[in-house]
């Protein structure tokens, strides 16, 4: 899954994802779901890549929904003053997300990938 900031600006800095890597390990236990992996792209600091492994009972777009809804609010209510000049209503995440199958890849390849988030070829 792909999740974007709202107006794509420029505010998952390292402290803003090793929280969010916090929040979301626990909320991907709590809905049965491994978080594999998860990396922003510290390039332009907009989206985060998560890799997950979910449990079949749980359905994508409400684990999204999950996901996005309760880190949204923490990050809002502990980045306050940071987030302050970005902005003005209650957002942090854009509407939406990118969800892609591994189809045949190993996950290996897909945690190179994600850990390459943001560094230059």
């Amino acid at each position: 899954m792909v999740f974007v900031t709202k107006y794509r600006h420029p505010v998952i800095t390292v402290e803003v994802e090793q929280r969010l890597l916090t929040l979301l390990q626990k909320l991907c236990t709590t809905q049965r779901c491994e978080l594999l992996e998860c990396k922003a792209d510290l390039g332009t600091k907009d989206h985060i890549h998560l890799l997950i492994e979910r449990h079949p009972t749980i359905a994508e777009a409400k684990l999204a929904e999950i996901l996005k809804t309760i880190t949204s609010r923490e990050i809002r209510k502990e980045f306050k003053d940071f987030l302050k000049p970005y902005y003005w209503k209650p957002f942090f995440w854009k509407r939406g997300y990118c969800a892609v199958s591994s189809g045949g890849a190993s996950l290996d390849v897909l945690k190179k990938y994600i850990e390459a988030q943001g560094y230059s070829d």
